[in-house]
Parts: structure tokens; sequence; C-alpha cells
């Protein structure tokens, strides 16, 4: 098992909690509130968490430059502002799983040492139609995906005010 973990996210009350679980399974973890601080530290992750709404920081864009700084780390995508389009991306700038918030640490375990194929055998497709505030939370994050996290010119391309948008996401994702 691997005991060597990053955690790379602006919450602290998180943070604590989680590095107290990882402890209590006998593994470390250490904890970067940057990217910047993140990017910084040794090339010796065997596995990183990554948050994707850090303070300031979009860690979709900061992923490609950790799979770069870390490329033995697997990539776990943990977050509260969980999204198809984001979750796609994330896979495919180089995250292994997309966890939305809160999840349970032995799922995030878990989401370590699934391999691809057991990854691909355990998607879950829904069976009843997302809601209409689920697919205006998709469409939104598809949006701001496509200007690079950019939230005046989201707000522009969807015709609404920056301030309403930046409302829009500093709440949770609409779950259904």
């Amino acid at each position: 098992m691997m005991t060597d973990f990053l955690l790379v996210d602006d919450n602290d009350t998180f943070a604590r909690l989680l590095c107290r679980g990882f402890k209590r399974r006998g593994l470390s973890l250490e904890w970067a509130q940057t990217g910047a601080a993140a990017l910084a530290l040794p090339a010796r992750y065997q596995g990183i968490l990554l948050d994707l709404n850090l303070d300031g920081e979009s860690g979709l864009q900061l992923l490609p430059e950790l799979v770069l700084a870390q490329p033995q780390a697997r990539i776990v995508v943990l977050t509260g502002y969980a999204s198809i389009s984001t979750a796609i991306a994330a896979i495919k700038l180089g995250a292994v799983q997309y966890l939305p918030k809160p999840a349970e640490i032995d799922a995030i375990l878990a989401a370590f040492e699934e391999d691809d194929a057991e990854q691909a055998a355990s998607i879950n497709i829904e069976e009843e139609s997302p809601s209409l505030k689920r697919h205006q939370w998709e469409y939104v994050q598809f949006v701001l995906q496509q200007h690079d996290g950019n939230i005046s010119a989201t707000a522009r391309a969807l015709g609404m005010h920056r301030r309403s948008l930046q409302r829009m996401l500093q709440k949770h994702a609409v779950s259904r």
C-alpha cells in the first residue's frame, strides 16, 4: 500500500481531518495550501489529492503541472463542485479518479488503488435524467472550462453579470 500522499487543498479544517484519518491508518499525508507550494515539493509522492477549487486557483490548470512535477504519482481529484465536464477534463489531463466531496477515506484510498479496467467497470450510469438545475450547473461548468476558468469571460459568454456567476460558483453543485 502507498505511504506517501500529498493533499493540495485550501480548506484547513478538511485538511486536518483528512490528515488525522490517514494517520489512523498508518499513512502519511502532507498538505499544501496552494499550487505553488505543491509544485515546490520534491517528487516523492505516490498519490496526490487535488481540490479543484483552490482559493484563487483552478485545480484543473494546476493538474498538468503536477503530472509533470510528480510523474510517479497517481492523482485523484476531490471536489465539492463536481460536474461532468470537469470530471472529463480532469481525467484527460492525467487524474486517475474524480471524487465528489464529501468522500470517505476508504473511498479515497480505493481510488488510488483502482486500475483503469476496474475504474471503467465501476462507472455508474444514472437511470433518471438530471434536473434542470443540474443541467444548468453542468453547462456553466462547461462554459467556464472553455474560458480557462476566467469568470469575466464566462459571464459574458453566458450573458450574465460577473458577480452573479461568482455567487453561483460559490455554491455547491446541484446533486440531481
